[in-house]
């Protein structure tokens, strides 16, 4: 969460010093948030809160349907199955960000997680990941971790339990890599 004396003592500072500070205020504001206070439309109209993984990790992934990586959900199915009753959470984020590769809707995205990978956690509706209308929550990683942006889909960021990215892997490795586990398995005990 923001800290709000902060957040007003930038906001009226912008008032008197001019344009150029207020975004660098802008981008000090939005570093002092976690992961916690974005949410997603969800792929059926609902909403994903990543206020309701609080205290959680959790894995947002920006996925599509017709990527060479998309046999990734497989993978993180698995992880998925086997660390949800540990608290771990992971949402998949279609995009067409990448090479057009999520050109389809609802359906075709439902069609593919569910009846291709049997896929069970949260999925959002097709998002914007990269550029000037990114999703809040990855202009938000972009200021975290400006060094690690999705180059590609399926690009991992794991979210530690205090709200704030613990890890990111690039698309090429796999969600079941020993890496990816056992980042998790320290994100669920620390």
């Amino acid at each position: 969460m923001i800290d709000r004396r902060r957040f007003l003592a930038a906001s009226l500072a912008t008032t008197t010093i001019g344009i150029g500070a207020r975004e660098t205020f802008a981008q000090a504001a939005m570093s002092k948030m976690t992961a916690y206070g974005f949410s997603f439309e969800g792929l059926n109209g609902d909403r994903i809160r990543l206020a309701d993984y609080a205290g959680k990790p959790v894995m947002i992934v920006n996925t599509a349907s017709q990527c060479g990586y998309t046999p990734q959900y497989a993978g993180l199915q698995e992880l998925w199955s086997q660390f949800r009753q540990r608290g771990f959470g992971i949402i998949a984020v279609p995009s067409n960000d990448f090479g057009g590769q999520e050109p389809g809707g609802a359906t075709e995205i439902a069609k593919t997680t569910g009846d291709t990978y049997h896929v069970t956690f949260p999925i959002t509706a097709k998002t914007i990941v990269k550029g000037p209308d990114a999703h809040p929550f990855y202009k938000w990683a972009a200021a975290e971790r400006p060094a690690d942006l999705p180059a590609w889909n399926f690009h991992k960021y794991l979210i530690g339990r205090d709200g704030y990215i613990a890890e990111v892997f690039p698309s090429k490795i796999e969600p079941t890599d020993t890496r990816v586990v056992a980042a998790i398995a320290r994100n669920l005990t620390a």
